[in-house]
């Protein structure tokens, strides 16, 4: 029957557009996976790009060889918009991280609806039994999630609530400074079945190379990018640093 073969057909399409856009997956790819940052300033660097195009940027950032986005959309301290998460993610195939501040449920289904392919959770702004629902109604809606941390005690944390990608942001939020060696220390903690990701701080090859001899699976990447007169340039450069052993530049 015909309505059988388009059926059966339309599942293998289906299926082979959730891999390609699953945040987890392509970060468990071998080397140190880049996650490309969109975003128009921040509080602690201040304006960095204000007219960049979204859709431009995850072009230059495919090409680069980013395996995933990370898009701000919050307004008041970064400049971001729904509008920017929605013309990076039409504008490539990588799958988009939509980085806000979630505190409440309605934002994840907001995520969702947006066509965010991953949500940010961050440690310290949620309580435990908050942490495990979001992270349940996520994987309900087919969603992973970023959990960032900033200690040991915000690792376990997010290991008790059942995260499977654990973030560990070198800038502590609370006081903007930022320490690169804070990600590479607490790699230890994470077993190594889970997604592990260094964010913030990240700017050079070198750097890049640290990460990979510490065992971390990924590493989000913005300012420095956006900053760059060249970001797909800079990004390859960053990528090349990042492949795994043996074919590192």
């Amino acid at each position: 029957m015909i309505l059988d073969e388009i059926l059966a057909n339309k599942r293998q399409e289906v299926a082979a557009r959730r891999v390609l856009r699953s945040f987890n997956s392509v970060l468990r790819q071998p080397g140190v996976s880049v996650i490309a940052e969109f975003k128009r300033r921040s509080p602690s660097g201040g304006l960095i790009r204000a007219d960049a195009a979204p859709a431009d940027v995850a072009r230059l950032y495919a090409q680069g060889g980013a395996r995933a986005l990370s898009v701000l959309t919050d307004a008041r301290y970064f400049g971001g918009s729904d509008a920017d998460l929605i013309e990076a993610r039409g504008a490539t195939t990588l799958p988009v991280l939509r980085k806000d501040f979630v505190v409440e449920e309605f934002q994840i289904r907001e995520a969702r609806a947006l066509g965010a392919d991953a949500i940010l959770l961050i440690v310290r702004a949620l309580s435990d039994s908050d942490l495990r629902s979001f992270l349940r109604l996520a994987r309900e809606l087919g969603m992973d999630a970023l959990v960032e941390t900033h200690s040991a005690d915000e690792v376990e944390r997010a290991l008790d609530a059942g995260a499977e990608i654990i973030g560990v942001n070198n800038r502590d939020l609370d006081t903007l400074t930022t320490d690169v060696t804070l990600a590479p220390r607490l790699r230890r903690l994470v077993p190594a079945d889970h997604v592990f990701v260094a964010e913030s701080g990240v700017s050079t090859p070198e750097q890049i190379r640290i990460l990979a001899d510490a065992g971390v699976d990924a590493v989000l990447i913005g300012e420095s990018l956006l900053r760059a007169t060249d970001p797909g340039a800079t990004l390859a450069e960053l990528v090349a640093a990042g492949a795994p052993s043996g074919v590192r530049a």
